[in-house]
């Protein structure tokens, strides 16, 4: 299958191997469409469940009157608010560069996308400290919890939140203060690129702000909030045992109040319990996914060229960040009750029992309760006081 040309001093390709050269290129070429489709879905799955989820998060606690009364739920209002602007203003233009390649706003536009990116995930990383200082308050300090967070301290906290967030992004990123002489340079001359490349100040500053500071106080404050729960629970156990052993029938009547009252600061304690371990939760989620982030953006920082890595881990790296701010709602969804029931009412899912006790309440409402009724009446609204009620 060989055959020579003397006068042009060329060799033709065997058959054989065009082919064999053009098969292995259309395999490639639909594995890269693929592997592309597949990172179109992912990112755009991402982007939908942080935009859905967090709207439902900020939607739920305008509308029912028992979430809005909460002062960790201003924070959670804040954070959902951060995660739905890093889902809506950041997240679609990290996936146009992932999948054309090439950045297409234009150099002026690439700053902005880059303070947003800061601002945004460093908002949502400080809302959770924020809420972590709340959850100790009220586990730790329970009696002095109105006192110590009143709502113009939890404004303050959250005003602080946005504009640390806005001095460690927008002025440094604008000014240019972030980045080397030279890769500014190469961005000037390449308007396709938008490559977020810090130097070392900046990577130690701003990665001390936006994640390390914040998150040992995270952990120290729920290492203290675990402690001092459990200590609580033994104690509420130990004061209920004690309290059934010395009731007798006859001082039953005469320590209704009291008990009723016990009863009372029980349920409120287990309900801020139940709010700490799904904050907690939340913290674990959110040092799963930022963790790696923090640790590759400083150390590749310090350490250069002589760091090489592949463009792939820079990119999984930051989508696992993003992936943090579709979390927080399934969380909330999944592990606390007052969430879920104002979710499920929002999006109009009820179960039988759920219909049931609304049913009961409507017809409660509509007559006048006799002795039976109101007892009825009064254990049904002692079974969902923690229900948020609708305006």
């Amino acid at each position: 299958m060989w055959s020579r040309s003397g006068m042009m001093g060329t060799t033709m390709i065997p058959d054989n191997v065009t082919n064999i050269t053009s098969y292995r290129q259309e395999e490639q070429d639909t594995w890269d469409t693929a592997i592309l489709v597949m990172k179109a879905v992912v990112m755009t799955t991402i982007m939908a469940a942080a935009v859905t989820g967090n709207l439902i998060v900020i939607i739920s606690v305008m509308k029912f009157q028992k979430l809005r009364d909460s002062k960790t739920n201003q924070f959670i209002v804040s954070l959902a608010f951060a995660d739905f602007l890093v889902a809506f203003l950041v997240m679609p233009f990290n996936a146009s560069q992932e999948i054309s390649g090439k950045w297409i706003f234009g150099r002026e536009m690439c700053d902005i996308f880059n303070s947003n990116d800061v601002l945004f995930s460093t908002a949502s990383i400080l809302h959770l400290c924020c809420i972590s200082v709340d959850r100790y308050i009220a586990i730790i300090h329970p009696l002095q919890y109105d006192r110590k967070m009143s709502t113009f301290r939890a404004l303050l906290m959250l005003a602080l939140t946005w504009i640390a967030s806005i001095l460690i992004s927008y002025i440094p990123i604008q000014l240019q203060f972030y980045t080397t002489e030279e890769h500014y340079t190469l961005l000037e001359e390449n308007p396709e690129l938008c490559i977020f490349q810090v130097n070392k100040i900046y990577a130690v500053v701003s990665s001390s702000i936006s994640f390390w500071i914040p998150c040992t106080i995270m952990i120290f404050l729920y290492m203290r909030i675990y402690f001092a729960a459990r200590r609580q629970e033994k104690h509420i156990r130990s004061n209920s045992i004690c309290s059934h052993e010395r009731t007798g029938n006859s001082e039953a009547l005469l320590n209704t109040t009291r008990n009723s009252r016990e009863f009372s600061d029980r349920r409120k304690m287990k309900r801020e319990h139940k709010a700490a371990k799904t904050l907690g939760i939340i913290m674990g989620a959110f040092v799963m996914c930022y963790l790696p982030f923090f640790s590759w953006y400083v150390s590749t920082t310090m350490c250069g060229s002589s760091c090489p890595y592949p463009r792939v881990l820079g990119s999984i790296l930051f989508w696992i960040g993003y992936f943090n701010s579709c979390l927080n709602p399934v969380i909330y969804a999944y592990y606390n009750r007052e969430f879920r029931t104002a979710f499920k009412r929002l999006l109009h899912i009820h179960s039988h029992t759920t219909k049931r006790r609304l049913s009961l309440l409507k017809n409660n409402t509509t007559s006048k309760p006799n002795g039976t009724d109101r007892h009825i009446h009064l254990v049904y609204l002692q079974k969902n006081e923690d229900s948020p009620q609708l305006l």
